[in-house]
């Protein structure tokens, strides 16, 4: 039987996929074929005009270069689009979605010698439709990594909530990974929550320090969630976002806190604020990016100066704090196109997780 691990967490945007992104590209070391699996997606995308997981696509198109020769159907055999679960409540048929899920598994685990299972949120996401991720994972009968993020009692905790669901369902922990710490609270953090869950009989398999690139979104994304409308600069749309600044201050106030790698939301109707940003560009450092807030746009003059220094910028008829509400509250997924964060990601894993102790425990 192939190797088998089903990836959970403690919530949403603990780092599920970022994890299993990263053990498929180092377990490539050990392994010649690596299968991948999420059973239950729910966030998907059309694709060849298949309703997939996002996470899914990620890992089909970046996984080539490792191996992944799943078909993309399989690796999302269940896409919770809209109205799926009140359709199930109305009439529910649990008996069709194990099938979905078991015959796309028997096909994904052909021929491999590792499968990398991703579930959705916490042990308990899916049971409103008889297929909570413990369920899955005994379906599957795999044994489970909880993935957790930083701190030291509330991981903790709910750690042991999760295991306790996976325990009712049989299925046994192997292990968790600890992620996003930050870096000026690591060695404490890393000490204390291993002692922690030594207490509690549960091995920790890994602590990964948080990486702020990673939660940079690109001008890219941020059109793709919303609604906003792109007015010049194409071309430069992979620009990331380090930092935002709302330009609803004086001039001499907003350069304060203008760094490399900006996003400026301001309403078109500031000049001062657009003409500051401008003369911050002529220096070293740059803009990502520029949103136009209130309907307000600019003369198209600007506009050009803009575009000539690759500046993209949107447009949003929404007041200025709903944009900035609006891209702050973004989640920001990794991209097949995202080539320096998935180097940081293989290497996190590389460095902060013990891969002997990963194979030993699954």
């Amino acid at each position: 039987m192939s190797k088998r691990v089903f990836i959970a967490a403690t919530k949403q945007n603990d780092g599920k996929t970022t994890v299993a992104l990263g053990l498929i590209f180092n377990l490539q070391k050990r392994f010649k074929n690596i299968g991948f699996i999420k059973p239950i997606g729910q966030r998907y995308l059309e694709e060849d005009g298949l309703k997939v997981d996002e996470d899914s696509l990620l890992i089909e198109k970046v996984g080539k270069a490792c191996g992944i020769k799943c078909g993309l159907k399989d690796m999302s055999p269940v896409a919770v689009e809209k109205g799926f679960t009140e359709k199930y409540l109305l009439k529910p048929d649990k008996g069709e979605i194990t099938r979905h899920i078991k015959e796309s598994f028997r096909r994904i685990k052909k021929n491999q010698e590792m499968v990398i299972i991703e579930g959705t949120g916490h042990a308990g996401v899916g049971s409103v439709f008889d297929h909570s991720n413990a369920y899955v994972a005994k379906l599957l009968h795999s044994k489970v990594v909880i993935i957790s993020s930083g701190g030291i009692g509330r991981p903790i905790d709910e750690i042991l909530l999760n295991r306790a669901l996976f325990e009712k369902e049989g299925v046994k922990l192997a292990g968790v990974i600890i992620n996003k710490v930050l870096p000026e609270k690591f060695d404490k953090i890393n000490k204390l929550v291993r002692e922690g869950l030594k207490r509690k009989g549960i091995e920790v398999l890994g602590v990964i320090p948080y990486h702020p690139e990673l939660s940079y979104p690109t001008i890219r994304q941020i059109l793709e969630e919303t609604d906003f409308k792109l007015l010049c600069a194409e071309n430069a749309l992979e620009n990331r976002v380090a930092k935002i600044v709302v330009g609803a201050m004086q001039p001499k106030d907003a350069v304060k806190y203008f760094v490399d790698q900006f996003l400026l939301i301001t309403p078109g109707d500031r000049l001062d604020i657009l003409n500051s940003a401008l003369e911050f560009q002529d220096k070293d450092s740059r803009i990502s990016g520029i949103i136009l807030t209130g309907g307000f746009s600019v003369e198209k003059e600007l506009l050009d100066t803009f575009a000539s220094r690759n500046i993209p910028v949107l447009f949003s008829k929404s007041d200025t704090y709903t944009v900035a509400s609006l891209v702050h509250d973004l989640t920001v997924k990794i991209q097949p196109q995202d080539k320096e964060k998935i180097d940081i990601i293989v290497k996190l894993i590389a460095d902060y997780v013990d891969i002997d102790k990963f194979l030993k425990a699954i």
